[in-house]
Parts: structure tokens; C-alpha cells; sequence
């Protein structure tokens, strides 16, 4: 337990941060997901405006450090490839 007033506000702060966290984090599975979903179900124009847009979030949510640059990179790799991929 934080004893210091110093140390109480420090645990307030990243209580709060990993809440936040925890939603941007969830926003970017849920983007990933929703452009594998239109891949899965053989919708080419619906995956490539899904990922359109969500090639933004997931850029968004690489810069701010929620998760590593290079993940990003890979999963936006995969997903691109998946989507040429399709007949």
C-alpha cells in the first residue's frame, strides 16, 4: 500500500492509464478481428474498407506504445497479404 501522498497519486495515475490502456488495446483486437472477419466470409470490398480504417487505429494505437510497432507491422502485414490473397 502507498504510503506517501506522493506514491497514493502515483497509484491513482496508473490505475487510471491502465484503464485506458486496457480500451485502446481492446480497440485495436476488435479492429484486427472485424477485417479477419470480412476475410473469413469472403467479402473482398468489405475487407478492404475495413482495413482502410482500421490501418489507422491500429497505426494510432502503435505510436502512443499500447502495443509494440513492430506487432502492428505484422498483423497489418498479414491482414494486406490475406486480403490480395483472395480470388
Amino acid at each position: 500500500m502507498a504510503n506517501s501522498a506522493q506514491a497514493r497519486k502515483r497509484a491513482r495515475q496508473s490505475a487510471k492509464q491502465r484503464l485506458h490502456n486496457m480500451a485502446l488495446r481492446s480497440a485495436y483486437r476488435t479492429a484486427v478481428k472485424k477485417v479477419q472477419k470480412a476475410i473469413e466470409a469472403g467479402d473482398k470490398g468489405a475487407a478492404q474498407a475495413l482495413f482502410q480504417t482500421s490501418m489507422s487505429v491500429i497505426d494510432r494505437i502503435a505510436d502512443k506504445k499500447i502495443v509494440h510497432k513492430n506487432k502492428a507491422a505484422r498483423h497489418k502485414s498479414r491482414l494486406s497479404a490475406a486480403i490480395k490473397a483472395m480470388a
